[in-house]
């Protein structure tokens, strides 16, 4: 459990007044304040067995994704009425730094410079005077790992446009709660799967787009029809299929309209690679379709406004009124917060960012584009960031390789993950939320390079919708504080 006086109070609670077990092993998943710990040895050491402290205080998601199972953040960091943000950095320094160690990697610590987004900046240098103090004593003190940190803000493209590879859109279209899919058997009965690394078959899809799962049904059908186990609790090609039969909407009705105009917004081009001259020409259809729900409005508006690094307050308002969300504009002003320009003023300047040349990758007319931190993740592999916009928060690692080269401090090391993995380690953290497209950008580096395993993480994973509410909240004013009272008095 958490090193929290919450977790260690309802710890207590479970041996008052008659214990409920009869013995407790104990992990805190962190460092446990001496005040805490006193308090526990007080209330309940004899039922006491084991107790540790382990560095592990992190969520790993998948098998190259993790978080730090903190979604508040969010408001924490970006809401301009937040009591708690450097407390909030703080705690995703000391997560990103068990990370680290649970990894055996001291990394060099990099961050992406901005001067309208300063977190990043702000995290790093935390980081990286909290690995110095915890590799410290360390002889092998080398840096053979980077460690990225960006903002949000940076690409506020890819977590709101509508992506058609299939986890992504399942996360967009469906309601899934904790990674669970609910679903109705045959029998009328209710049933749940849980999308994982444990389902092969969900690890085999996630990643395609969606009509190369539609044409590998078929497939799949004969592949599973030769493994009679069907276990519960994983997904079948059953309720694949019913997955799939959620989405049709989207698939046959909105997808022509709205999926190719979002999409020539996103990339500035057509699918013959001419340039989008009139934005509001092609953002015009999206807002007229009768399909396009007012979330879906809302993104593509989102999408002309970033495809203009901000449009002005005239034209910002007849956007608002055609999408009828006067009442609730806080979706698309409160970008602001995240340093994403909205409105336009003549002494901001924003640099467009130097995007790698896909024309020749790409399979989709509908899926062009490249979430921006795939071009941050290769340019570093291939060692071609640039130290002005990307600098060293304290000292480039002379041990970087993300070409393949094995570095000294890796020989010595003989664990299953090293035999897998023979070059460096690139660790990516996106502060403010990661989406799924971004998440299947590690996966896509490392197959790619090979030389080189890219772990991505961030404060929580993201849903298009999800991430439209957590803005429009950022004007909301600051939390209660009863609960801290409350339990300072107990």
């Amino acid at each position: 459990m958490s090193p929290t006086a919450k977790c260690v109070d309802a710890f207590i609670a479970d041996f008052k007044p008659k214990p409920k077990y009869k013995a407790a092993y104990v992990y805190f998943t962190d460092y446990c304040p001496d005040e805490l710990f006193d308090n526990m040895k007080r209330s309940c050491s004899t039922y006491i067995r084991v107790c540790k402290e382990i560095n592990i205080s992190f969520m790993p998601q998948e098998a190259q994704v993790f978080t730090c199972d903190n979604p508040g953040a969010f408001q924490s960091i970006y809401s301009p009425n937040s009591q708690d943000k450097k407390k909030t950095l703080e705690t995703l320094a000391d997560q990103l730094v068990t990370l680290c160690a649970t990894l055996d990697e001291n990394p060099g610590v990099r961050y992406k410079k901005d001067s309208n987004m300063l977190n990043a900046q702000t995290l790093a240098e935390l980081v990286d005077n909290k690995l110095a103090q915890h590799y410290q004593l360390d002889e092998n003190g080398k840096k053979t790992a980077q460690l990225l940190i960006v903002e949000r803000g940076f690409d506020p493209v890819s977590p709101i446009l509508h992506e058609l590879t299939y986890q992504a859109m399942v996360y967009d279209r469906i309601d899934i709660q904790s990674d669970t899919y609910k679903y109705k058997a045959k029998d009328g009965s209710e049933k749940q799967a849980l999308l994982n690394e444990d389902d092969m078959l969900w690890v085999k899809l996630r990643h395609k787009h969606i009509a190369e799962v539609s044409q590998q049904i078929r497939q799949l059908v004969k592949e599973m029809a030769t493994n009679k186990k069907q276990t519960d609790g994983k997904i079948t090609i059953s309720n694949l299929a019913q997955m799939m039969k959620k989405m049709p909407s989207f698939r046959k009705q909105v997808t022509q309209v709205y999926s190719k105009r979002q999409m020539d917004l996103a990339v500035g081009s057509d699918v013959e690679g001419v340039k989008v001259k009139d934005p509001m020409r092609t953002l015009l259809p999206v807002l007229l379709h009768s399909y396009s729900s007012t979330h879906d409005k809302i993104r593509a508006v989102l999408l002309y406004i970033f495809s203009l690094s901000g449009t002005t307050d005239e034209n910002l308002s007849k956007l608002i009124q055609h999408v009828k969300i006067e009442k609730e504009q806080e979706y698309i002003l409160n970008w602001k917060e995240l340093g994403v320009p909205i409105i336009t003023s003549p002494s901001f300047f924003s640099r467009k960012i130097t995007r790698r040349d896909r024309s020749q990758d790409q399979t989709y007319n509908l899926s062009r584009w490249t979430p921006v931190i795939k071009d941050v993740m290769e340019d570093a592999v291939e060692n071609k960031l640039d130290t002005r916009e990307w600098p060293y928060q304290s000292e480039c690692p002379a041990a970087w390789n993300g070409s393949g080269v094995v570095s000294a401090r890796q020989k010595h090391k003989a664990s299953a993950q090293d035999e897998r993995r023979t070059g460096s380690r690139l660790i990516v953290f996106i502060l403010g939320g990661i989406s799924h497209s971004e998440m299947r950008c590690a996966y896509e580096v490392t197959q790619a390079v090979k030389s080189c395993e890219v772990i991505i993480g961030s404060s929580h994973i993201l849903t298009p919708i999800g991430l439209l509410n957590d803005i429009k909240a950022l004007s909301k004013g600051p939390m209660e504080t009863f609960t801290i009272e409350e339990r300072s008095n107990a």
